[in-house]
């Protein structure tokens, strides 16, 4: 498990952005800053990519360089995910993409996650990103998975999130039974009783968008 917060670096500052109240109140800022996440992780996932030889023509002379060998596919969970999932596409810019409208039904005793929406490429063989900003119960991103595997199966999941409680990543871990790496921003320390992350940043949909009716 990859945690981007263990280093210090120029992350700390868009993390520390997104769970500010005061900054949160610049809507485009958040989202910058989700994107910003998206690219940094990017970069960090690429590193563990497969590359190829490629031969490049500068002006001046022929050169060998290593690319990747192939660009992953990135889904994007709606609707928090879009500027996080942009940043990944800035970087992945020839990926494919696909995209799954997931909500929780919150009733007293229980969380139940509801997907309205999914469409994705075949994915057979193929690395997958699952880009989604919070990972707080994991039930979302297991119902998301199991429903991508109609699609075909990739040959590893990369489940990425900007933060995420250790609940979830223990529900992860016992869920999944095909190759994975989990990516995160921040790991948080624990979800309160409502499953929200703490103390993590409050709604990422809302704040990136505007509270819903």
């Amino acid at each position: 498990m990859f945690i981007l917060s263990n280093q210090n670096s120029i992350a700390n500052q868009f993390l520390a952005e997104l769970r500010d109240l005061n900054t949160q109140k610049d809507r485009m800022r958040f989202r910058k800053n989700l994107e910003r996440l998206g690219e940094i992780l990017a970069y960090e996932i690429s590193k563990s990519m497969e590359y190829k030889s490629h031969e490049v023509e500068t002006p001046l002379a022929k050169m060998t360089v290593e690319i990747p060998k192939r660009q992953p596919v990135i889904v994007a969970v709606l609707r928090a995910s879009l500027p996080f999932y942009q940043g990944f596409l800035n970087f992945f810019d020839q990926a494919e993409s696909g995209f799954i409208g997931a909500f929780r039904e919150e009733k007293s005793d229980s969380i139940t996650i509801n997907l309205g929406y999914h469409a994705s490429p075949d994915l057979t063989g193929k690395e997958l990103i699952l880009a989604d900003p919070m990972l707080a119960t994991g039930k979302s991103f297991i119902k998301s998975i199991e429903t991508l595997l109609t699609h075909g199966k990739p040959s590893i999941i990369h489940v990425a999130a900007a933060f995420a409680a250790p609940e979830g990543v223990e529900y992860l871990k016992s869920q999944l039974n095909i190759p994975y790496k989990i990516w995160l921003g921040a790991l948080d320390q624990k979800l309160n009783q409502h499953s929200y992350i703490v103390p993590g940043l409050g709604d990422a949909g809302d704040l990136a968008f505007g509270e819903k009716i």
